[in-house]
């Protein structure tokens, strides 16, 4: 399964593109869409749009890698988005061992799409882009739910 434009148009506006390093919530060095800069890639003049969406694609492709050989259930394309982009936002160890993988696992899907909902904090506290990124997102599977 491939995240379609519908999960990356709501990846682009969760993200939003930075053409230079800035530090997420957490302060984790950061770039383009989201891009979390690890030794040894940095980008210190910054990055084109260009640039930022080849990066986006391979960070992605990342994404649905961990989803496809994470999850161990049928999955609809609303289902299969939602966690891309919690993938991407989140990283896939968070997702391995998240409460809401395991629920999804024992298929309890409706189960496994309220635990999206607890993920909006950074650092201790709340965010509120992050509270309408998780409600997105469950939108997103319910939409396209079973």
């Amino acid at each position: 399964m491939k995240f379609s434009k519908a999960g990356l148009a709501l990846l682009k506006k969760s993200e939003g593109f930075r053409g230079r390093t800035y530090l997420d919530a957490n302060g984790i060095a950061t770039i383009g869409y989201g891009h979390r800069q690890m030794h040894p890639n940095s980008f210190p003049d910054g990055v084109t749009p260009d640039l930022a969406e080849h990066i986006l694609s391979c960070d992605v492709d990342e994404a649905e890698e961990a989803v496809e050989r994470l999850v161990k259930v049928p999955l609809t394309q609303g289902q299969f988005d939602a966690l891309v982009d919690f993938t991407y936002n989140l990283g896939s160890g968070r997702l391995e061992q998240s409460t809401l993988l395991k629920d999804l696992n024992a298929g309890l899907y409706e189960a496994a799409a309220r635990q999206l909902l607890i993920w909006d904090e950074a650092a201790g506290h709340e965010i509120a882009a992050l509270k309408e990124r998780r409600e997105a997102e469950f939108a997103l599977w319910r939409g396209n739910g079973e």
